[in-house]
C-alpha cells in the first residue's frame, strides 16, 4: 500500500492536459489540412495564448504537431488526430501517469490503469467527435 500517497498525487494531471486536449479538439475540427493559427484556437477554447503556446511546443517537439511560421502560418497535425491518443498527450505534458503507483496489485494501481485503459483508447479524433455530437444534439428541459 501506498503510504501517505493519495489519488491525487497518484493521478497527478494539471490543467496542462485538459487544456491541451481541448485546444487539439478544436483543431481537429477544423480539420481543413490548412495550419490554424494558435490565437483563433486560444479564442474559440478561453484558452490564454501564452499558456498554449507552450503546450503546442511540447506537442510539436514530440512529433504530435507541425508548426508553420509566417502569415499563413498556424499549427496543423502531424499525425492524424485519430493516432493520437489523450493518454499520449497527457504523458507528453505531465510524465508517466501513475508512476508513483508501483505497488502491484494495490488499488492505486488498479485505478492508475483503469484511467490509463480509457485515456488510451480514446483519440483526439474522438474527443472531437464527441465534442460535435455534444453541439449539435438537442437540449431538452424538464
Amino acid at each position: 500500500m501506498l503510504c501517505g500517497t493519495t489519488l491525487a498525487a497518484v493521478l497527478a494531471i494539471t490543467s496542462k492536459s485538459p487544456y491541451a486536449v481541448r485546444a487539439l479538439s478544436e483543431l481537429a475540427r477544423r480539420g481543413s489540412g490548412q495550419p490554424v493559427p494558435i490565437g483563433e484556437i486560444a479564442r474559440a477554447r478561453d484558452i490564454p495564448v501564452q499558456f498554449l503556446e507552450g503546450l503546442f511546443a511540447t506537442l510539436r517537439r514530440a512529433g504530435v504537431l507541425h508548426s508553420q511560421r509566417g502569415v499563413k502560418g498556424g499549427y496543423l497535425f502531424a499525425r492524424a488526430p485519430a493516432d493520437v491518443t489523450v493518454l499520449e498527450v497527457v504523458e507528453l505534458l505531465e510524465g508517466e501517469l501513475g508512476a508513483d503507483a508501483s505497488v502491484p496489485g494495490s488499488v492505486w494501481a488498479e485505478a492508475v490503469e483503469a484511467v490509463k485503459a480509457v485515456l488510451a483508447r480514446t483519440t483526439i479524433a474522438d474527443v472531437a467527435e464527441r465534442e460535435a455530437r455534444e453541439a449539435g444534439a438537442p437540449m431538452y428541459y424538464i
